[in-house]
């Protein structure tokens, strides 16, 4: 019968909805295929975006040039602009600041056809590695509280170009859902006295039912209370909070952690439209004992309805442990 689940970090509740079950081939997507360059993204179409901000790529190469393996360039249409100050106002029991924040695009790989499940393993460090850094960077400037890395791949996932990238926005205030989670870590942490998501992994571990794969310091896992199907859930096995300390060996054990999720995802259900997400601690936090810095990848199989909207309930059609199974099976 169905099964209401508790998540144990933010304690948001989800339906698994056994009798709606659905294998992986019931479920009716669109995979993502290329369809060929060249757009703004390709090599020699560098002056069609704004300038590199850093870039990978060979030292006898000029800036903004071809030549390159992967760029990073400032977003041509921001949802936050750099320029300006914050000058929070109040107007009545309304909040209001300027926006500002930083809106890059991490251009993966000058190869218009490949993706994270294709490329290389060192080059999907690159982007990660990228990640890092572009943290670390903007850190820096005092007026941002985080920075959320994300991928949108696929038009159903709300990419607008299918050129392999990646973005991340740096904003002056900390995003809802990463509040919850810091909230709940940490009433977690007061009644326990240790990490929530180190306990997911200790007994996950154990169990074996939601575990995908494990290796190079990371464990892939179906989460217990998952939103949508093939939720996954890509954690450090050491405890961390902080994404941008990671060093190079570790972003290369999560570069290739992705690219066999990824590749899983792509045999089990046939190249779906996905996002993912980095969730790491606010960047003035230092390190917290209670969270724990992780990427969430959502694969786009299903559509948030009216009950959802005005719930706050998710019906999921796939237990999490059926999920596993099938990603296991699959060849990475």
């Amino acid at each position: 019968m169905p099964e209401l689940r508790k998540d144990p970090v933010v304690g948001r509740w989800v339906i698994i909805s056994t009798e709606r079950a659905r294998r992986p081939s019931d479920f009716n997507t669109e995979p993502v295929r290329a369809r060929g360059g060249p757009c703004v993204f390709c090599t020699g179409n560098e002056d069609k975006t704004p300038p590199e901000i850093v870039a990978v790529r060979p030292s006898d190469t000029r800036r903004d040039g071809p030549g390159w393996s992967l760029r990073v360039v400032a977003n041509k249409f921001p949802a936050l602009r750099i320029e300006g100050d914050l000058e929070p106002a109040g107007e009545g029991l309304y909040d209001r600041m300027n926006g500002v924040g930083a809106h890059e695009v991490v251009i993966e790989t000058p190869d218009h056809s490949a993706s994270l499940a294709t490329l290389p393993v060192d080059a999907v460090a690159d982007v990660f590695l990228t990640f890092r850094d572009r943290i670390v960077d903007l850190k820096k400037d005092p007026r941002f509280e985080y920075v959320l890395v994300f991928k949108n791949h696929g038009e159903a996932a709300g990419a607008s170009l299918e050129h392999p990238h990646s973005q991340l926005i740096a904003t002056p205030i900390i995003p809802i859902m990463v509040s919850e989670e810091l909230s709940g870590s940490q009433a977690y942490w007061n009644r326990k006295e240790r990490c929530v998501w180190c306990d997911v992994i200790r007994q996950d571990r154990r169990d074996r039912r939601r575990v995908v794969a494990e290796a190079g310091g990371f464990i892939a896992l179906e989460p217990f209370a998952p939103r949508f199907p093939f939720e996954t859930w890509v954690l450090p096995v050491r405890h961390g909070s902080a994404f941008e300390d990671s060093g190079v060996e570790e972003l290369r054990g999560l570069a290739e952690m992705v690219g066999t999720v990824l590749r899983r995802m792509n045999g089990t259900l046939g190249s779906p439209p996905f996002n993912f997400m980095l969730h790491t601690a606010p960047l003035r936090d230092g390190a917290l004992d209670h969270f724990h810095w992780h990427l969430e990848i959502i694969p786009k199989l299903t559509r948030i309805a009216g009950y959802e909207w005005g719930s706050g309930f998710f019906i999921n059609p796939a237990p999490p442990e059926d999920a596993a199974e099938a990603l296991r099976a699959a060849v990475p």
